[in-house]
């Protein structure tokens, strides 16, 4: 897994706080909110999430932790996902196939 630098993670991080602040101050300006979708939206990316608020949860603590930690943290939260995804029950979904 390629983890990006943690200068340029604080970097994003502190732009997309600055931006969260500027539009819970200005709701209403599209162009705010724009900018701050957009730093959300780098965030994801550079941290591999799908929701900017978990991206930033993540950020905080990989720059919180040390780097083995980090990954050990993710490989652990990525086997308990794994494991409560389940779907259902064989017997069940062929009964439901098989009454179409």
């Amino acid at each position: 897994m390629l983890l990006p630098a943690k200068a340029e993670v604080a970097r994003q991080l502190r732009r997309y706080r600055a931006w969260e602040r500027a539009m819970l101050a200005a709701p209403a300006d599209h162009a705010v909110r724009a900018t701050f979708e957009d730093a959300g939206y780098t965030l994801c990316v550079l941290m591999g999430k799908r929701c900017a608020r978990e991206a930033a949860d993540a950020a905080e603590r990989y720059l919180r932790i040390t780097l083995a930690a980090y990954l050990r943290e993710q490989d652990e939260r990525t086997h308990l996902r794994a494991a409560t995804r389940r779907g259902p029950a064989r017997s069940r979904r062929w009964r439901f196939l098989a009454g179409r």
